[in-house]
């Protein structure tokens, strides 16, 4: 008997760490990996991040996973064969955005991108636009080679899954990079 309540307990034990997982995974925090070069020097390809689904803030300079845009399609961008992609939040809801040479302008001003290793390069330009209300404009931090915004338009709020808060895999090894 004492055996069986044991192992019981064991099983009950189990079964609560796997449904506490579950809900933590499908609403709270979630990890992701980084499908490309996109986000480089910021995040790696490989890179394994967790990201908060709830309770965090959307801003300029959010790193963020999201759902691909209905506007992309198949020969828009080379090598896009993931479901979820990762970039940065440039351009927020109302503004007015486009670019001149390497600099991205953001209602008509330069945008300061700390982020950014000094002198990165545009790649192809901002074409100028008003952000619609609830969309975000996304650019990867490598913009030279990323398939963002500048191709499939803005992203509408629905589609972000959550915003990037460590990575914690890189190269093989653990790590705790917070973002």
């Amino acid at each position: 008997m004492k055996k069986h309540r044991r192992w019981l307990s064991w099983v009950v034990v189990v079964a609560v760490a796997a449904i506490v997982a579950t809900i933590l995974r499908l609403f709270v925090v979630q990890t992701f990996f980084v499908p490309s070069a996109s986000m480089e020097p910021t995040l790696l390809p490989g890179d394994r991040m967790l990201v908060l689904k709830v309770g965090y803030s959307l801003g300029r300079g959010s790193i963020v996973v999201f759902r691909h845009p209905p506007r992309e399609t198949p020969d828009m961008c080379a090598g896009s064969s993931t479901d979820d992609l990762v970039k940065r939040i440039i351009g927020l809801p109302g503004e007015y955005i486009s670019s001149r040479g390497n600099t991205v302008l953001i209602n008509g001003k330069p945008l300061a991108e700390p982020w950014l290793p000094k002198g990165e390069p545009l790649g192809p330009p901002i074409p100028a636009q008003r952000i619609p209300a609830n969309y975000y404009f996304m650019m990867g931090d490598n913009r030279t080679d990323s398939c963002d915004s500048r191709r499939w338009g803005p992203i509408p709020r629905s589609l972000i899954i959550g915003q990037v808060i460590v990575v914690v895999w890189r190269n093989g090894h653990p790590v705790f990079d917070i973002k």
